[in-house]
Parts: structure tokens; C-alpha cells; sequence
């Protein structure tokens, strides 16, 4: 399933210079309008149900809304969910109810059920991943009793990016930070090397002649795999038609962070040598962090087209094949 970025179909094939020119946020503002619009047809009973059940999750719900909102406006780990959480009702709006969809209503309420109680159960343990996924289970519960699972499987990327943005337990990002200090570490030693740089690794300090470089758990990649697994998902769901292409998209995206991030220590040891230590802090730091975040961005996209390209050339390979 391709998601439709735009419904709007300019008359005769010709798109006009208004069409044209006009801005997202222009577009945004019409399928507001619109939603609203649809709201106020709604038959007064059946308008009052769903505010009364946005009520009531909002109720049930406040406490993991307010902590994740709080982790994605504070933790740098976790800040992508500021873009994931809007892109997610867009996606679940231009996506639409699909053909044929039928109310699942005891599913439904079981799955809602199941939700509220990892919720509280969460909430007793303190434990905040649990917590913040049964806002989502419940959210696909109201889906299922609403609209029935088929429904839910056609959201099936506006709930994976908005799972996706539910920070990551503090246990498995100690787990996976370490390892991936020690590869970007590794990486950038021997880029060094190849430059014909003095290099004296000790786990992830890396010694150059007057200088020494200390890869902290900050600058271990994380932010970046899952700032860019997120992209291919969205990148995958959009311009990809098969989900074994899909797959492949997300699994490239793994090594191109950090193969990325690699690159970025030997950037920072580079120039921390022959221009000046104060590259490898502050306002310069990051912005080669952003630098090197970009082209991990270019490299997914273009990986993104170039599947899409063999896609296209399998598929006319077959209707050739199947034509003969």
C-alpha cells in the first residue's frame, strides 16, 4: 500500500500555478477545515459518543500523555516524536477508512480492556514503556471497536511511527549505546589511520598526538538509528509497494547510521588536529553532527529511490514475462 500524500486531482492532468504553488501548511489547513466539517454532519448521538470516549481516554490516559509529551520536549533520545506524533494523525486522515470496514465491538473493548490494565499495572511497577505503549494498544482498541481490524491494519503506519516515538527503556539503551560508542570508535580510529594519523585506541578514547577524544554515550549514534528507522518506515510506506523491499529499506538504514556516525568521530579527530580542539566541542560539535545527519538522511532517500527503481523494473519485467 502506497499512502497518498494528496487526494486532490487538478482538472484535465494540468495542475494550475495555484495548484502549484500551493504550500503545505495550505493544505493542512483545508483537511482541518474539512475534518471539521465532517464532525458537524455527524448526527448529534453519535457526535456526543465521540467526545464522550475522547474524554474518557483522555481521563484514563493523562498521566502516559503528560510523561511521553515531557520525554519527547525533553530528551534529546526521544525528540523525533515531536514530528512522529503529527505526521501519525496525517497519515491516519489521508489514509481514510478502508472499503468495507465492519465495527469489531467485543475485540475491541477486550483490547481496550487489556490496556487499561498494563496501564495502572505500569503505573504501580513505574515502569514507563509499558505505560506509555498501553496508550497506543488503547488507541488500537477504539480502532477495532470502532472501524474493526482491518481498520487497524490500514493504519499500519501512522501506529508504527507513533510507536516508534515511545522512548526507548533506560535498560536497553545502556545496552545498546555502549556498543555502538565502541563501533563508531572503531570506525573513526581507522579512517584515522588510513589518513596516516598516529591512532592509540583504548575502548572508546581515541588518542591523537596532543589531543584526545572521549566517544560519550551522547555521541554514540542512537539518536540517529532511531531518528532514521523511523524515516525509512515513512520512506518505505510511501514509495514502496512490496514489504520485503520495505524490510530491506529499514535494515540499510542500520548500517548507513553507523557508518555515518564513524565518519563524524574521524571528522571530529581530523579537525580537532589540524584546525583547532574547539571543533570537537560546542556550537561546532553539533553542527557536524547535523552535518553528518543530513547526508545519513541523503543516503536513505536515495537508498529509498533506488529501491523503488528496481521495484519498478521488476514489475515491468513481470507484465512483460506474463504478457508473452
Amino acid at each position: 500500500m502506497t499512502i497518498p500524500i494528496s487526494t486532490t486531482q487538478p482538472a484535465g492532468g494540468v495542475a494550475s500555478g495555484t495548484a502549484a504553488n500551493e504550500s503545505v501548511l495550505d493544505e493542512i489547513s483545508r483537511d482541518a477545515r474539512r475534518f471539521v466539517a465532517a464532525a458537524r454532519a455527524l448526527p448529534p448521538a453519535e457526535l456526543a459518543a465521540h467526545v464522550l470516549t475522547a474524554l474518557m481516554f483522555v481521563l484514563l490516559f493523562a498521566k502516559p500523555m503528560r510523561l511521553l509529551g515531557d520525554a519527547w520536549w525533553n530528551d534529546p533520545n526521544s525528540g523525533h516524536g515531536l514530528l512522529l506524533a503529527p505526521l501519525s494523525l496525517w497519515f491516519a486522515y489521508k489514509s481514510g477508512i478502508v472499503a468495507g470496514a465492519r465495527p469489531q465491538r467485543i475485540l475491541g473493548i477486550a483490547i481496550i480492556v487489556a490496556a487499561v490494565v498494563f496501564r495502572y499495572a505500569a503505573d504501580l511497577a513505574a515502569e514507563l514503556f509499558v505505560m506509555r505503549g498501553s496508550m497506543v494498544m488503547a488507541l488500537g482498541g477504539l480502532v477495532v471497536w470502532h472501524a474493526g481490524f482491518r481498520q487497524l491494519l490500514h493504519w499500519w503506519l501512522p501506529f508504527t511511527l507513533v510507536s516508534l516515538s515511545i522512548p526507548i527503556p533506560e535498560v536497553i539503551l545502556n545496552t545498546v549505546a555502549l556498543p555502538l560508542q565502541f563501533t563508531a570508535s572503531k570506525i573513526g580510529a581507522s579512517l584515522l589511520e588510513w589518513r596516516q594519523i598516529p591512532v592509540l585506541m583504548n575502548g572508546n578514547v581515541i588518542r591523537i598526538p596532543g589531543q584526545e577524544l572521549f566517544v560519550a554515550e551522547a555521541c554514540s549514534g542512537l539518536r540517529s538509528l532511531t531518528a532514521l528507522l523511523s524515516l525509512g518506515v515513512l520512506l518505505g510506506a510511501m514509495f514502496l509497494q512490496k514489504w520485503p523491499t520495505r524490510l530491506l529499506l529499514i535494515l540499510i538504514a542500520i548500517p548507513i547510521a553507523i557508518v555515518i556516525n564513524g565518519v563524524r568521530v574521524f571528522l571530529t579527530g581530523f579537525l580537532v588536529l589540524f584546525v583547532s580542539p574547539e571543533m570537537g566541542e560546542g556550537f561546532m560539535h553539533t553542527s557536524e553532527g547535523m552535518l553528518m545527519f543530513g547526508a545519513a538522511f541523503l543516503f536513505t532517500s536515495l537508498t529509498a529511490w533506488g529501491l523503488g527503481h528496481v521495484e519498478r523494473l521488476v514489475l515491468r519485467s513481470t507484465s512483460k514475462a506474463e504478457t508473452v
